[in-house]
């Protein structure tokens, strides 16, 4: 039995931190969007006496192992699902989203996995049995598993839909051989003494529900730490003024179709005509 899937990128449209939790995550406020960038994992299941984990992939910078989100997602499938069957799950994960860049990437792949062991196995899992899977993981697998516009609270793992009318097209500019984890983006958020207002985010939704320009409202507080941090993001930012970063970086994005390579290939990507899409996980 085989499955593939794809599994989309999301951009933050608008990101305000509210404070440290005690548990060591951050309230966020926090609309997201899935975009045409994809991540595609092909799952083979073979019978077998037990459950067997194996993943490889397509580039060697990111884990193939028990750190690896897709693991540990059919590792916390098979442990709340009673009476599953016993396979060997190989998975081929074929990369295309930068990774540490704040597109959600890992967290898409996690979200697939759900997606896929509840297809393959035919669990069909209730939606609020899927968030809790998902907000069990990580912060960002709802919204990837449910896709299009999407408000996260909380941590980011509590989702509702935004019934957009925006269609846009984006453009990713992406530093290579740079990264910002979200455990490094936060810390550095931390440091500030400015924290901004949620008030944003109400302008930022209302627009949406209306079809009207966002450009007003785009903003991400963590971009404020890193660009005062790293040149590579400074020059990015001089160059691409109406530049905003996505989640914790180090990607940013701008709402155009195309636009032009400003910087060094060998320092910097630019992935060009992407779109605004509404939906999360499907088959590919």
């Amino acid at each position: 039995m085989q499955i593939k899937i794809k599994t989309p990128a999301k951009i933050n449209l608008g990101l305000v931190v509210l404070g440290k939790r005690e548990d060591g995550f951050h309230d966020i406020l926090s609309v997201m969007q899935t975009i045409s960038l994809y991540d595609y994992l092909t799952f083979q299941f073979t019978e077998a006496e037990h459950l067997e984990i194996s993943l490889s992939g397509s580039v060697d910078t990111i884990p193939y192992n028990e750190k690896n989100l897709v693991y540990k997602a059919i590792e916390l499938f098979y442990s709340k699902i009673s009476n599953l069957p016993k396979y060997k799950i190989s998975v081929y994960i074929e990369k295309h989203i930068p990774q540490e860049a704040g597109l959600g990437g890992g967290s898409s792949n996690a979200a697939g996995t759900i997606w896929a062991l509840n297809k393959a196995l035919g669990t069909n899992l209730s939606e609020d049995s899927i968030n809790e899977l998902c907000g069990k993981l990580g912060s960002d697998l709802n919204v990837c598993y449910w896709g299009g516009t999407t408000f996260a609270t909380s941590r980011g793992e509590k989702v509702e839909k935004i019934s957009s009318k925006l269609i846009s097209d984006v453009s990713i500019i992406k530093p290579i051989n740079f990264g910002i984890s979200a455990k490094d983006g936060y810390i550095m958020f931390d440091e500030l003494n400015k924290k901004t207002s949620p008030v944003i985010i109400d302008k930022l939704k209302d627009s949406l529900i209306k079809g009207e320009s966002i450009s007003n409202y785009i903003y991400n507080d963590l971009e404020i730490a890193p660009l005062k941090k790293f040149d590579i993001l400074k020059r990015l930012k001089n160059a691409y003024p109406e530049a905003i970063m996505t989640g914790s970086g180090s990607a940013y994005f701008i709402l155009k179709k195309d636009i032009p390579q400003l910087l060094p290939k060998s320092e910097y990507k630019v992935i060009n005509d992407l779109r605004f899409i509404s939906e999360g996980i499907t088959e590919a």
